[in-house]
């Protein structure tokens, strides 16, 4: 009676052994599958995985029978979900299977520049990597824009109604829907900056405060300078001064090829500020938190004139004499 007794003992504790080590084993088999990113199809399973893994000699058929056997032991460990993953270096089976098993899949990024037109924006998004893209126009841009009905007459155009930023999304998602996202935060932003607006600005509505603030981005890259140049421009509009301001005038033009011209200062087109009084019809570049507050809250200052110094920063005049000796300076100056 006591012996059988032993050998059943016996055969537990080898069993136990068998069951410890083959554990072991399974938790440290390594994979060597390429850094980067990695797609599970539908209906993919651990099992299928491991296999498709042998095949391509990233693994041994032994690995693949007792993760097999493993499995059987640990069935919540089976299933994997569909997606489009990011492997890093030197991850166990286990580990590349527990990420599938995750759902956590390979976030990508895309940036949006304050400055740059929404054409280059969608030039931009059009080339982001595993993004669908269902988006390739400015009217499209415009009819998912959702303007807030108590903001008087919506935009009837789409430039700058992106917010400048860094969006994160999955493989396979809608070039839609991270463009609704910056739309969301340009009209957060906006908002923002109204309510945080002083008082006595001449501007009738948040759409001119984003007119406003990008010539300002567009001006200056120079975030300390920003609220003055924003004080130059509401100085000049509180006189009905011509704003006079390069970038409009670019921005009209259709064929501008990098050099502005007397003929294009003297061009009619509705965003020449050379040529019209007052604010441009709309936008001429995604916009900035920076430059929004600065046109929010511009400084407060005696001066009319700006120009640049060649190093990003620019010279700030209160006459046009004191403007004219700069220009002078700085631009005359300069020339062989």
């Amino acid at each position: 009676m006591l012996k059988p007794l032993r050998i059943f003992m016996l055969l537990g504790v080898m069993l136990a052994v068998a069951y410890y080590a083959g554990v072991r084993y399974v938790q440290h088999i390594p994979l060597q599958l390429a850094a980067g990113i990695h797609t599970v199809a539908p209906g993919s399973s651990a099992a299928q995985l491991c296999r498709l893994w042998q095949q391509q000699q990233l693994i041994q058929q032994t690995d693949c029978l007792l993760l097999r056997l493993y499995l059987k032991l640990h069935p919540a460990e089976a299933a994997v979900q569909q997606g489009v993953y990011r492997v890093n270096d030197e991850q166990t089976l286990l580990d590349v299977l527990a990420l599938f098993r995750s759902g956590r899949e390979a976030q990508f990024a895309l940036t949006l520049i304050e400055g740059e037109t929404l054409q280059q924006s969608l030039q931009r998004i059009s080339q982001a990597t595993h993004l669908q893209q269902d988006i390739s126009s400015a009217e499209q841009v415009l009819q998912l824009m959702l303007w807030p009905q108590e903001w008087a007459e919506p935009p009837s155009n789409a430039e700058a109604l992106l917010f400048p930023d860094t969006y994160y999304y999955t493989a396979n998602s809608m070039a839609s829907a991270l463009i609704k996202r910056a739309q969301q935060a340009l009209l957060t932003e906006l908002d923002h900056a109204w309510q945080q607006r002083h008082g006595d600005l001449p501007l009738q509505n948040r759409y001119q405060l984003l007119t406003l603030a990008s010539i300002i981005e567009k001006e200056s890259s120079y975030a300390p300078e920003k609220t003055l140049v924003a004080s130059v421009f509401v100085n000049r509009l509180r006189k009905n001064m011509r704003l006079q301001t390069d970038p409009t005038v670019i921005y009209g033009l259709e064929n501008f090829n990098g050099d502005i011209t007397r003929a294009d200062l003297n061009n009619p087109h509705r965003y020449n500020t050379y040529r019209h009084h007052g604010l441009p019809p709309g936008p001429i570049s995604l916009v900035g938190r920076a430059a929004l507050m600065a046109a929010a809250q511009p400084a407060e200052t005696d001066l009319y004139y700006f120009v640049s110094k060649g190093d990003g920063t620019h010279q700030f005049s209160s006459t046009l004499q004191q403007h004219n000796a700069a220009v002078e300076k700085y631009i005359l100056g300069s020339k062989p």
